[in-house]
């Protein structure tokens, strides 16, 4: 009897960049969320907009794990939802970014960061290879 690759295993190395970013998007979302509650009684710091947008990105790079880790199972629906999810936030954070006044300059610094380990998230997956494999899978 002849060894095989596991199942799935071209998911997973395919989606080993991907799942590398999506776990530094999370532990950056982690760590400010860390810092808002630190500073949560500097009110010129820490407003109720910092505290549900901090929140919010966490539970987002929560689900992106959970996509990108069911992806790399070789779920094509956890990959279509990884695809929408990285697409739909990296636009949103976009817009928090531009956007003047909305938030102090420090969430907006790190919501940029965000945005870009998202960006490469979505280039990664919606790259040819990445999709033909989910295609013929």
């Amino acid at each position: 009897m002849t060894s095989t690759n596991p199942p799935h295993e071209a998911h997973r190395t395919v989606l080993r960049p991907a799942r590398l970013l999506v776990g530094c998007y999370l532990t950056v979302s982690v760590a400010t969320l860390g810092a808002v509650f630190l500073l949560r009684h500097h009110h010129g710091v820490v407003d109720d907009a910092v505290w549900t947008r901090s929140v919010i990105v966490v539970a987002s790079a929560l689900l992106t794990l959970l996509f990108v880790t069911r992806a790399a199972r070789g779920s094509r629906g956890a990959f279509r939802r990884l695809r929408v999810v990285t697409a739909a936030m990296t636009v949103a954070i976009a817009v928090i970014v531009a956007l003047p006044g909305l938030f102090p300059v420090w969430l907006r610094v790190e919501q940029s960061v965000c945005g870009l380990l998202l960006l490469a998230v979505v280039v990664s997956v919606n790259g040819r290879e990445t999709r033909a494999l989910f295609r013929s899978s």
